[in-house]
């Protein structure tokens, strides 16, 4: 087990005119398991591929438990890596698959097979040991791959979407697995997933990249409740957050011949700033359906029911208003379940408290 430490990292491809890693710093301490998330061309799997020795760092360092990586070949980083696509042998069991690197270090038979029979009783795979990969499960591959960087005991592991094979149920159940396991190993960890939902429940604090760029490091709870910027915003949280450009009128925010309820502190806040529009970010579970004539008017265009809640898709209709990024306006309100809202039918949307993000509307960047 070790620290990692990212000091102003870049990465770029030879013909790119960008930088696929730009000047990344993070530091991750001994013992933790951080997910690097963020859309597809983000960075994030070349981020890992940097720390695992498979691209070069261009610029800047990457140090594991305070040794500088540069120039340090792969293989003498003390990283056990697990793919997308598992990269089993074939022609191997999964006892022969887990033991191989192993054998390949010239580890002797007694302990080789002490090693894989513990690492297969932690990861259930005690009763399958003698198969070959074609014969298991997906999950039961990803569970080897696992096992195979397990027994090597190093002091990090790199995982670059281990799950994105997997049917969804067995998504949900392996990466609870993949969680409990890390805490009970105790190894400094770093996972790539494009899946938010699995950063925000599988680490202890999340790096949310964008174009090669980090643009918030914080555990999941703190991007969720104070994103840095809009992108975070709309990126962390399913369904995404309401993000909207609206006008700023006597110190008021205007939407529909409507008001968003601010605090006293927002209110001031947008008095002093000087801007005449302002980037507004409300949460699903902070709108839901009026019962008067107080709200938004809207009209529901969607509503998915997930047996437990509604969410309900209503248009806001009003010209001085915009979605982030262009388009017509769509609130989404978590609603309870079995709402009596029907598609097209004329609604209120109102909000259900004060918790409102407001972004600046140009750079994006946090106001409140």
């Amino acid at each position: 087990m070790a620290s990692i430490s990212y000091d102003n990292a870049c990465c770029v491809y030879p013909g790119a005119d960008k930088l696929a890693v730009d000047s990344l710093s993070l530091d991750i301490d001994d013992g933790e398991f951080v997910v690097l998330v963020g859309p597809s061309g983000s960075g994030k799997s070349t981020a890992l591929r940097m720390l695992a020795g498979l691209e070069e760092i261009d610029s800047g360092t990457i140090s594991i438990g305070g040794r500088s990586m540069v120039g340090v070949a792969p293989k003498d980083r003390d990283i056990a890596m697990v793919f997308q696509n598992y990269a089993l042998y074939p022609n191997k069991t999964v006892g022969e698959n887990m033991g191989f690197a192993l054998k390949m270090r010239g580890v002797s038979v007694d302990k080789r097979k002490a090693r894989v029979a513990e690492a297969a009783k932690l990861l259930d795979l005690t009763d399958y040991l003698d198969r070959k990969p074609a014969k298991l499960s997906g999950g039961q591959r990803q569970r080897v791959a696992m096992g195979r960087a397990i027994v090597r005991e190093p002091q990090v592991f790199c995982m670059d979407e281990p799950l994105s094979n997997l049917d969804a149920k067995l998504r949900v159940q392996t990466r609870t697995q993949i969680a409990a396991l890390q805490r009970r190993l105790g190894t400094t960890t770093v996972y790539v997933t494009h899946d938010q939902v699995e950063a925000m429940t599988m680490g202890d604090r999340v790096a949310v990249l964008k174009f090669g760029v980090l643009q918030q490091f914080a555990s999941p709870a703190e991007l969720y409740d104070r994103p840095r910027n809009a992108f975070v915003a709309g990126f962390i949280g399913s369904p995404a957050m309401n993000l909207f450009d609206a006008p700023i009128v006597d110190g008021a925010i205007r939407v529909a011949g409507g008001t968003v309820d601010l605090g006293a502190d927002d209110a001031a806040l947008l008095r002093r700033s000087g801007l005449n529009r302002v980037t507004v970010g409300i949460r699903p579970e902070a709108l839901g359906v009026a019962d008067g004539s107080d709200g938004v008017p809207a009209e529901v265009a969607l509503l998915e029911d997930l047996g437990s809640d509604t969410y309900l898709y209503a248009r806001v209709t009003d010209p001085s208003i915009s979605a982030t990024g262009g388009g017509a306006v769509t609130w989404v309100a978590r609603c309870p379940r079995r709402t009596a809202a029907r598609i097209g039918e004329a609604i209120r949307v109102r909000q259900t408290d004060r918790t409102v993000h407001l972004f600046h509307p140009e750079s994006g960047e946090r106001l409140n």
